[in-house]
Parts: structure tokens; C-alpha cells; sequence
């Protein structure tokens, strides 16, 4: 008995033959049988029946059943469609088929039935378009030219959580955007690729299953890429969306759980990106998600990443310091991996400093979410973090190593650190600081960008004489006169940080002003560079807090020399002499500018001044204490100058700097709220003038 039954059972020979045959009646049939028992993995198989159905007659099949063929297929049009579609994506679990030109040309064809509705054979048109786009570029390609983005976008937020067309449909876009650009997909589809990215968010916080690692991988490739910033605008402009605290609610699940570490990398990744595009506050917020069943605390996630991110750092620093150090240089793999770990600690590092600034910039708000307990483990955990940073530069140090983009990277931690608490560290920060002042960028030809992330912190400590000695004594001066000079010489354009110009100008200045105490002594190639800066940056300029600036810088380096030994330097003329006379002049004419009804208004310690009849005597002075080098500005503006600002002959040799720059500095400090830390250090700079 059991033998008749395996005699009558149809047998792949028995298929290929009717396959073979002259008639589509007995084709049909051989595909009916094929796909009840031809198993998708059974590769020898499929490339058998593949070959004896032949590709004419897949392609007027799936043409009858879409209404298309030279025979209206009748009532049995939904049968052909669904047969076709079925054995085609059976058929595309072959690589070799999938890559074929046949396929890629049915794409087209399929992406046209995917938004018919209740279509039967939704599921396999995903599986077919998967496998082709994954297959070769050119299925990627045709995809994408075929509209294939705006239907998966009309889809996908429709799909079922976690389901099988769910996974396909984000391995589609995972391979469209890695086989083609995303610039090109994001300027035509940016809409639809927001669309994708909000309901890929609720995947990743509402499932608990390895799509939630696909979801997490799609997301932080989107986000990553150079060309993500029209989708980034797209986003933000997104109304009523929650895909922000979806991915905060994803993070946290990551975060907290026992993954491996490149899934934890992979979510500080996309944890930076979005706070690139939300904000730091995007880190604080406990919103009511009914479909993400286990709420978590307001400061969970923030805890979290900043954790997470302390670890990354040591980790990555202690693996850098092995491979740069002690392992074997000559090999490929090494030089890989030091640039890996390198762009892998670059963002743990711009997590750290982004938690410093929300840290140091929260409102009422935000200080009640996170409590004081909490606040004080942040803040040591940070110290704790740039402790270990700043042994690494140690180290760097005695390895005599001074270029690197992780050093770099490692100087701008720190100087974000520094610039909210600049005594934390003292002794090493001290000990280091001439060492960071030299450190370089990969591609960087001079230590700019390590001056310009320390200014901050060298501005402040600056104001102190201990501060001051500190910074002659390890040379830093030069540094950050240089990167003055860059910042405001010819070449400025290419920099154009106004901040990191008037942090540099301060430090200047509160040197300056306290020469004589720390015995600072600048030496002449490094003012005359400065004054020709100087000249160039506020001689045409028509901003008064630029000019007045200019003017008490060169007022205090005017003490340094004589004008016959400034017109005998071989780089200084009387061209550039003139300039800076002429900038001094215009600062002058500015000092009832300073009084007026405008500035009283925005600065309430000018009002206080104006009040006690304070303002007409930083007039007098700022005007009464004119020398030698004013009247020579008189005499090159000649009398209609003398008459405007009212130059007056005292008959001493130098300028008495301290009431001109005084006056100059607060100026400065009131025009930009920026670079007042303090209403009373800038009461305290009054003081310099009376």
C-alpha cells in the first residue's frame, strides 16, 4: 500500500517534465506542484526548476495576472498573480537568480503591486524586493528609480510590530542606503525618509528581539551619514511625532541590559546624533508612551549614556595607548584599528562634553528632574572621566607623541571640562597645559584648535596672578598670541570664531594688565606680529566692541617700545603705525557712544554709574590721559580730529594704559553677554579706572 502511494507522489522529475512541456496548461501545473513541495533552502532545486519554467513564461504570468497580458487571465487573475509572485521570490533565494537581469527587471512590475490593497502577496513582494536589492546594486538602483522609497514609506508605518514584512521592509532601506547615496535618496525623499525613520523609532522601543538590533543599526546609519542634515531638519519640523522619545526609550533598553559592546556602541551613536538634533535636554524626559509598557525614570537614559560613555573612554584609551605604544606598528590591521577605536572614542568624547554643557546650562526645570544626589554623582563621574584623560595625554606626553586627532579630541574634552570649572585638576591640568598647547590635529599644521579648546579656561585663570604666572611660565602666552594673530590676521576668514577671538583678546589683556606683578616681559617679534593684527582686524571695522578692543590691546603694548624702535623693526612701518593711530582716534570718538541712552539700557551696572555721575568722569579720563603717541594721531588727523574728540598735549612719553584699556575691556565685555561669565568681574574691571 505504501508503495502505490510513493508511485502515484509526483516526484522533481515528474515536475520538470510538465515544466518543459509545449503547453502553459501543463506548466502551470508543474508550478503548482513545485511549490508544495520544493523547500526554499534546496538550492540545486530551485536552479532546476528555475531553468525548465524558463523566464518568458515567469515574465507572462506575472504580466496576466497584473492585467497586462495579451489574455485577460479572466477569474483567474488574483491565481496567476499569486502563483507568480510567489515562485519568483522562491526563486530569488538563489543568489545567482536574484542577481540576474531578469529579476531586476520584474522590480518595476512589483513595486507596481505592492499598493494594491489586501493584496495577497504583499509579503512576498517584500521578500522578492529584498533579495534583489540585496543581491546586486543594480536592484538597489532600479528600486529607487521606480519609486519604490515613497511606497515603502506609505507602507510601513501600516506593517504589523515585528512582523516578517516589518524586518523586510527595513532591510530594503537598510540596503538601498548602503548601496546607493544617501544624499541622492535624501533629496528626493527626504518626507518618506522621515516617515521611515519615526516608525523604525517605535520599533526600536517597543520590541525586544533582534529587530530591535536592526532597527538600532538602520537608525544610527541614518543619522550618522554627512548627508543626514535635510532629514535632520525634516525631523524637527515633524509635528505631533513622539520618534524622539522612542529612540530615548530604545537607548535606555540597550543601555541597561547585557548586549554586547558594539550594540552599546551603536546606540551612543545614534544617542549623539539626535541630541545633534534635538538637544542636550533631549537626554531629560519621562513621556507617556502607551505602547512602551515599562516607563523609566526622567533621568534614566541620561544616566545611561553617561555612563556608558565614561566606560567607552577608558576603555578605548587604554586600547589606543596599547596599539600606539606597544603592539607591533609595521602591520595594516594595527594602523586599521587605531583609526577605528579613534573615530569610536571622538563619540563617546562629544557625549561627555554635551553632558557637561546641559549639566552647566540647566534651568529650574531640568534641576528638579535630576536631584542634587544625583547631579553630585554626574559631576564626579565627569572628573573622574577627565582624570583619565588627562593621564592619557601624560602618557602621550613621555612617548614624545604631539600629533593625533585622539590627542586633539582629547585636548577639547578637556578644555569643555576646564571651561565650567576651571580650578578642577589644578595640579595636572598645570603640569600638562604646555604639553597641550603644542598638540596637533592628523591633517593640522599647527596647534590652533588645542589653543582655541583651552582658551576658555586660560581666559579665567588668567584673572589671577597665580593663573597668569601659570601660563608665562609654560610658554602658553606665545600660543595663544599666535592663535590671536590667526584669528584676526588676513587668513581670520577661514576661522571666523568670534567667541574664541575675544577669549584670546581677555587673556591678552589680563596679562597686560598685570605685567608688573608677574614681571611679563613680551618679546618684540611677538607684539609687532600682534599690533599688525590688530591693525588689520579693527582698522576698517564698524564694530565698536572690535575697535575699542583693538585700541587697549595696543595701548599696553605701546609701553613696550618707542615709536623709533617699532619704525626701525624691519616688519613694522609707518603705514601700519598710522593704522593703529587711527584706530585709537575712532575708539576715543566712541567713548560717548559707550554713554549713551542705548547702552545704559542693556547694561544695568553702566546705569548704576550713569546714576552716581560716574560716566562723565570715565569720559574726562578716558579722554584727559592722552600722551605723546595721541598727539601724533592728532597731528596725522590734523586739527578737525583734535576738535571732534578733544586730544589734549600732556607732554609724557607713554600712554597710561590702564584707564584707555580699562575703559576698552568693558566695553567689550557689556557689547557680548557670551563672554560675561560675571557682573561682577566686569564691575571689578571698572574699578581699573577710577
Amino acid at each position: 500500500m505504501e508503495q502505490q502511494q510513493q508511485q502515484q507522489t509526483p516526484s522533481l522529475d515528474d515536475c520538470l517534465k510538465l515544466l518543459k512541456g509545449e503547453r502553459d496548461e501543463q506548466r502551470l501545473a508543474g508550478l503548482l506542484l513545485v511549490t508544495k513541495f520544493c523547500k526554499g533552502d534546496d538550492v540545486v532545486a530551485l536552479c532546476k526548476v528555475y531553468e525548465a519554467v524558463g523566464v518568458q513564461f515567469l515574465d507572462r504570468l506575472l504580466r496576466t495576472g497584473m492585467g497586462k497580458g495579451s489574455t485577460s487571465g479572466g477569474d483567474n487573475r488574483d491565481v496567476y498573480l499569486q502563483l507568480s509572485v510567489t515562485v519568483l521570490a522562491a526563486f530569488c533565494r538563489v543568489h545567482e537568480i536574484a542577481a540576474s537581469k531578469d529579476m531586476v527587471s520584474k522590480i518595476p512590475l512589483i513595486v507596481e503591486i505592492m499598493p494594491v490593497s489586501g493584496s495577497p502577496v504583499l509579503e512576498e513582494c517584500y521578500e522578492f524586493l529584498y533579495l534583489v536589492t540585496t543581491s546586486c546594486e543594480d536592484g538597489a538602483t532600479t528600486l529607487y528609480e521606480s519609486g519604490g522609497m515613497k511606497v515603502l514609506a506609505s507602507q510601513i508605518s501600516s506593517l504589523p510590530d515585528g512582523s516578517h514584512m516589518m524586518e523586510l521592509a527595513m532591510k530594503i532601506v537598510q540596503s538601498m542606503l548602503g548601496k546607493l547615496s544617501q544624499d541622492v535618496i535624501t533629496n528626493s525623499y527626504v518626507s518618506e525618509l522621515s516617515t521611515v525613520v519615526a516608525t523604525v523609532a517605535r520599533q526600536f522601543a517597543v520590541l525586544h528581539n533582534s529587530l530591535k538590533f536592526e532597527a538600532l543599526h538602520l537608525l544610527s546609519d541614518i543619522f550618522s551619514s554627512k548627508y543626514s542634515e535635510p532629514l535632520c531638519d525634516a525631523l524637527r519640523l515633524m509635528a505631533g511625532n513622539k520618534w524622539p522619545d522612542y529612540v530615548r526609550a530604545g537607548i535606555a533598553g540597550i543601555l541597561q541590559n547585557r548586549v554586547a559592546p558594539a550594540e552599546k556602541l551603536h546606540a551612543l551613536i545614534l544617542a549623539e546624533s539626535v541630541i545633534s538634533i534635538m538637544g542636550e535636554g533631549w537626554l531629560l524626559g519621562q513621556p507617556n508612551l502607551t505602547d512602551v509598557p515599562e516607563s523609566i525614570p526622567a533621568d534614566r537614559c541620561l544616566l545611561l549614556v553617561l555612563e556608558s560613555a565614561r566606560v567607552e573612554v577608558a576603555v578605548l584609551l587604554n586600547d589606543l595607548a596599547y596599539l600606539k605604544y606597544e603592539a607591533s606598528k609595521d602591520t595594516s590591521t594595527t594602523a586599521e584599528n587605531i583609526i577605528l577605536k579613534q573615530r569610536n572614542v571622538a563619540i563617546a568624547f562629544s557625549l561627555i562634553e554635551r553632558i557637561i554643557k546641559l549639566t552647566s546650562t540647566m534651568d529650574g526645570d531640568e534641576g528638579n528632574i535630576i536631584g542634587e544626589k544625583t547631579l553630585i554623582k554626574m559631576i564626579n563621574g565627569i572628573n573622574e572621566t577627565i582624570n583619565v584623560v588627562l593621564e592619557y595625554l601624560q602618557d602621550a606626553k613621555e612617548h614624545g607623541q604631539k600629533k593625533g586627532n585622539d590627542l586633539l579630541a582629547s585636548v577639547r574634552v578637556v578644555g569643555s571640562y576646564l571651561a565650567e570649572t576651571p580650578d578642577a585638576c589644578r595640579e595636572k591640568v598645570r603640569e600638562l597645559l604646555s604639553y597641550m598647547l603644542t598638540i596637533e590635529g592628523e591633517d593640522e599644521p599647527s596647534p590652533f584648535h588645542s589653543v582655541s579648546f583651552l582658551l576658555p579656561m586660560i581666559c579665567q585663570i588668567t584673572m589671577e596672578i597665580e593663573g597668569c604666572e601659570a601660563l608665562i611660565c609654560s610658554g602658553g602666552y606665545k600660543a595663544v598670541t599666535e592663535c590671536l594673530v590667526k584669528l584676526i590676521g588676513p587668513s581670520g576668514n577661514m576661522f571666523g570664531d568670534n567667541d574664541c577671538t575675544f577669549l584670546a583678546c581677555d587673556t591678552i589683556l589680563n596679562l597686560l594688565l598685570k605685567k608688573e606683578q608677574v614681571q611679563f616681559q613680551m618679546d618684540e617679534s611677538t607684539f609687532i606680529d600682534l599690533l599688525k593684527a590688530l591693525g588689520y582686524w579693527a582698522g576698517d571695522a564698524n564694530d565698536l566692541s572690535v575697535i575699542i578692543m583693538a585700541s587697549s590691546i595696543c595701548a599696553l603694548i605701546f609701553d613696550y617700545a618707542s615709536e623709533e624702535a617699532l619704525l626701525n623693526h624691519p616688519n613694522f612701518d609707518s603705514n601700519t603705525l598710522h593704522k593703529l593711530y587711527k584706530m585709537i582716534a575712532r575708539s576715543l570718538a566712541s567713548c560717548k557712544q559707550v554713554l549713551s541712552s542705548e547702552v545704559m539700557e542693556q547694561d544695568s551696572d553702566l546705569k548704576l554709574l550713569a546714576s552716581n555721575e560716574n560716566i562723565n568722569l570715565l569720559s574726562r579720563k578716558a579722554v584727559t590721559r592722552l600722551t605723546t603717541y595721541e598727539v601724533k594721531v592728532a597731528k596725522f588727523f590734523k586739527s578737525d580730529c583734535i576738535g571732534a574728540v578733544g586730544f589734549k598735549k600732556s607732554g609724557k612719553g607713554k600712554i597710561q594704559e590702564r584707564e584707555a584699556a580699562g575703559f576698552g575691556r568693558v566695553f567689550a565685555w557689556g557689547q557680548d553677554t557670551k563672554r560675561n561669565k560675571s557682573k561682577v568681574q566686569r564691575s571689578s574691571l571698572l574699578l581699573l579706572i577710577f
